[in-house]
């Protein structure tokens, strides 16, 4: 299919207009509704700082150095010792998005391609931590480059974001020079690693292809002081082949065509699919980083919301995500 003619086909590719009309949808997406105050994405969030903020904490005992002003009065008269009441304090969050559009993510079955698909739930998720007041950064990759915009709380930072993902979105395609990266993963992990600060929270939005070991330690650095969550962008068709069919695989120039109807054929790409899979989903277990499965079949927000809501709380660690079994299909 020509470039202009497949540009023209929803799901395709992505524009910038798409992305912004995407922000009252991502107004609307409920990260985690029932922990509002300590969930992953909620916005402002209660720190253990000690303050005289706007959430009331509890009443204790008063200790040297604590500020006079926080007595309680009928506590103490009741008690007949000093009580003060203590508050959280507030304070912003730093979101980060890590978001994949590399060759391997060219790919789409059924609605979107994956990196349509990774697009969408990059532009909702940044409307939504825009939304609620907190900075908005990202790394944006591709085979070949690394796009970073550093977290400010702007719209304008926001819509630079988007830019460096249309961009690379648009120039995604067979016949362009383009070669395929595994590596290119982890070195956008690398950066965003260096960028991240203590307790931000950090949404990585890829196929996940060519993760190793490396990967892994990666984002179980960064899951050490922050609230990571990885959204593994899939295809239905790359776990469940037709038992009759033809596929056209490409690497950007040279392209063969596979008899995916053969069970030789078709068990092969299906054993490497399926253990992709299972390595990137069993960091749930190992390291405590939630992955959620976020397919390219269907509509992205109403997954957002789903997958987004069944994350556990304090901070996102430790959960149990859908298994790519159930929610792959």
């Amino acid at each position: 299919m020509p470039a202009a003619s497949a540009a023209a086909v929803p799901g395709v590719y992505v524009d910038l207009g798409e992305l912004i009309a995407l922000e009252q949808r991502g107004r609307r997406v409920s990260f985690l509704p029932r922990q509002p105050v300590h969930s992953l994405l909620s916005g402002r969030y209660a720190s253990r700082m000690r303050g005289r903020g706007l959430n009331f904490e509890e009443i204790r005992d008063y200790r040297p150095g604590d500020d006079v002003r926080s007595i309680d009065w009928k506590v103490t008269a009741r008690l007949q010792q000093p009580h003060v009441r203590v508050f959280n304090e507030e304070r912003d969050r730093q979101g980060l998005l890590v978001v994949d559009q590399r060759l391997s993510m060219f790919f789409g079955s059924r609605f979107a391609m994956k990196s349509v698909t990774a697009a969408q739930a990059a532009a909702l998720a940044a409307w939504r931590i825009l939304a609620a007041g907190d900075r908005i950064g990202g790394i944006i990759f591709n085979d070949s480059d690394i796009a970073e915009v550093r977290p400010q709380r702007s719209r304008r930072n926001v819509l630079e974001l988007l830019g460096h993902i249309v961009g690379q979105n648009q120039a995604l395609g067979v016949g362009r020079g383009l070669s395929g990266a595994p590596t290119m993963i982890n070195r956008a992990l690398d950066r965003a690693r260096r960028l991240a600060m203590h307790d931000s929270t950090v949404i990585v939005i890829s196929d996940f292809d060519g993760a190793d070991d490396t990967t892994k330690r990666l984002v179980g650095g960064m899951a050490q002081h922050n609230s990571v969550v990885a959204l593994l962008v899939h295809d239905p068709l790359q776990s469940d082949l037709p038992s009759s069919a033809r596929m056209t695989v490409t690497d950007g120039e040279l392209q063969i065509m596979l008899e995916v109807g053969r069970e030789s054929v078709r068990k092969g790409i299906q054993e490497a699919t399926d253990a992709r899979l299972r390595n990137v989903f069993a960091w749930t277990r190992e390291i405590g980083v939630p992955v959620l499965p976020l397919s390219a079949a269907e509509k992205t927000a109403p997954q957002l919301r789903r997958l987004m809501g069944r994350l556990p709380g304090g901070g996102g660690r430790g959960g149990n995500p859908p298994s790519p079994e159930a929610s792959l299909g």
